[in-house]
């Protein structure tokens, strides 16, 4: 069950097309949006990287670069202690190289995912002193390290904290938060309270940018020489963190993407073409599930290294191998991940685990480093946060991903008796506890959730109800406009009630996508639709509603009482040079 609404939110869009040479339509999805006034238009459609804010007005830059260029000049080794993720990967390239380019003695150390946990810890601190290391710069970790952090000034380091997370804090007996704050030397996260940086949702590897921008500037570069290096890598690690894609991320994002297709770094080239993709049609979808995934494996499966070694690789053989190597770890991924969701649904429906407001699944023979991607899968099954949680040496480890109207670390706070350790956003999130504790976590969970029936039935916003008749590859065209498309930023949805199926037909190698062909009541026009979701059971949704007889005629292409309402997308279907509008099918009743 989905409940459809369609988006009502009011501007003068005759107004707004006039203004900007767009449609009255393409006017009603930038509202949708939520973006109001010339000035936000403007930026949305036409912002440029001139408009990236100055990295000066992030609280603790100034020390930070002061604290840098002084270890620089005075040859003291640094240390950045990165993440295993896409984010953390691309956010240690950016400071390595960087640093390096301004004569640093500058390495890296990126935390084992299994062995070593999220983010520094005691004995990476310790192994930095033994390696006789003056200065730790974090990237993508570092904000909740609190203890380990304190610990490496105990021991007379300089730390440097950059980080996107949420800050930690502890709620106090009254209800209200007390943030805390570890004695590093400087801490440059936009979510600090009394940060004055404008825009807060920055990724990691944003954030490194910008600090690595301000270290340019000190140097004497200046900001187009860092948007040359790094442009393409802030882009990938906001669109694998997924990042909302609005403010500067939609600016990063959309000029990064141009910039990846003419990208100089050699292993980007060479992972572009192990996943088989143009260099000059690279968009969002691209770098967030296939290029994406592929940098993701190493960390998953081997060590994170391996993706960094890739985009430091300067030899175009050796990167050749160790893109394809990457690929061939994403694809055991995958077969992994797909077994791990049948063993997480057999186990929810056994156990009667559905009826949880939250659902914490012990999948405790998985590998960890995909729990994160089966609670993604499992929480768009049954539209409920998902903790799934996996073995560690230490007890148990879990990673959640959430609902709208559920905090994930907000919700961990609450537990946080009950943790060894948690850290996150509101809509994921990473933990681990005694294995004593898991039921008790559920419960705790469950007891405190928030959540209400309606919480529970998917959204299905519509930006335009509009028949078919007005989809045209002008349209089609101005659509371009609006990308690149992902979270906050979504595909616009169009739909039509009523369309009767004249034809349909299973295609593909399982049988797994189904063409339609739809005519308007209206008009009579009919135009091809193809719908990429479970083909089999579309064709049981509509054997049930209409009856099998019926089913089948369609099928045959004969007359029939098969109608669909669907939510669509207008696409242009080429093939043998002939260009054919069509819809794609996102949902349908």
């Amino acid at each position: 069950m989905e409940r459809w609404f369609v988006a009502a939110k009011k501007a003068d869009f005759q107004a707004i097309a006039e203004k900007f040479g767009i449609s009255p339509v393409t006017a009603r999805l930038i509202r949708n949006r939520d973006i109001i006034g010339e000035e936000a238009i403007r930026e949305y459609l036409y912002g440029t990287t001139d408009e990236l804010k100055e990295p000066w007005l992030m609280k603790d830059m100034r020390a930070a670069a002061d604290i840098l260029s002084g270890k620089i000049r005075q040859e003291k080794p640094i240390r950045i202690v990165g993440d295993y993720d896409i984010d953390g990967v691309c956010a240690t390239y950016i400071l390595l190289s960087g640093l390096k380019k301004l004569g640093a003695l500058a390495d890296y150390r990126i935390p084992d995912r299994i062995r070593d946990g999220y983010g520094i810890n005691q004995a990476i601190i310790e192994q930095a002193i033994a390696d006789g290391i003056d200065t730790i710069v974090t990237c993508d970790n570092g904000i909740s390290a609190i203890p380990e952090i304190n610990y490496a000034k105990d021991m007379g380091m300089t730390v440097v904290v950059t980080d996107h997370h949420d800050i930690p804090y502890e709620e106090m007996p009254d209800g209200s938060r007390q943030t805390k704050r570890s004695r590093a030397d400087a801490i440059i996260n936009p979510k600090q309270e009394d940060c004055p940086y404008p825009f807060k949702l920055l990724c990691g590897a944003a954030v490194a940018f910008k600090l690595m921008e301000a270290l340019y500037e000190e140097a004497g570069y200046g900001k187009e020489e860092a948007l040359e290096d790094f442009l393409e890598f802030a882009a990938i690690a906001t669109v694998g963190d997924i990042m909302e894609l609005r403010g500067e991320n939609r600016i990063l994002v959309k000029h990064g993407l141009k910039k990846l297709g003419r990208t100089k770094n050699v292993g980007l080239q060479c992972l572009m073409e192990a996943c088989g993709l143009d260099p000059d049609n690279i968009s969002a979808y691209h770098v967030g599930f296939v290029m994406g995934p592929c940098i993701n494996a190493s960390g998953r499966l081997d060590t994170a290294a391996r993706a960094l070694q890739l985009l430091l690789c300067e030899d175009r053989a050796q990167g050749r191998r160790e893109a394809a190597q990457l690929k061939e770890l994403n694809d055991e991924r995958k077969n992994m991940t797909e077994q791990g969701v049948e063993t997480a649904v057999s186990l929810i429906e056994e156990q009667g685990l559905a009826k949880d407001d939250v659902l914490v699944v012990p999948l405790y023979d998985c590998h960890e480093s995909l729990a994160g991607i089966i609670a993604g899968r499992i929480r768009e099954k049954y539209h409920r946060p998902v903790f799934v949680l996996t073995d560690s040496e230490d007890g148990v480890k879990g990673s959640g991903r959430s609902i709208e109207n559920y905090s994930m670390y907000e919700e961990l706070v609450r537990c946080k008796d009950l943790l060894t350790k948690f850290g996150g956003h509101p809509m994921a999130a990473g933990l681990s506890l005694p294995k004593d504790n898991v039921e008790a976590f559920r419960a705790r969970l469950n007891e405190n959730s928030p959540l209400t029936e309606e919480d529970f039935l998917p959204k299905v916003s519509i930006d335009v109800a509009m028949p078919i008749e007005y989809v045209s590859e002008e349209q089609i065209a101005q659509l371009s406009l609006l990308e690149p498309f992902g979270k906050g930023n979504e595909k616009p949805q169009f739909a039509q009630k009523g369309l009767r199926v004249k034809s349909a037909r299973m295609i593909g190698k399982n049988r797994s996508v189904m063409k339609l062909l739809l005519e308007s009541p209206a008009s009579g026009l009919c135009m091809e639709g193809i719908y990429f979701g479970d083909a089999q059971k579309l064709d049981g949704y509509i054997r049930e509603k209409f009856g099998t007889e019926e089913a089948e005629r369609m099928y045959l292409g004969r007359a029939n009482h098969v109608e669909l309402s669907v939510v669509y997308y207008p696409d242009v279907n080429e093939y043998r040079g002939k260009r054919t509008l069509q819809i794609v099918v996102k949902n349908y009743q």
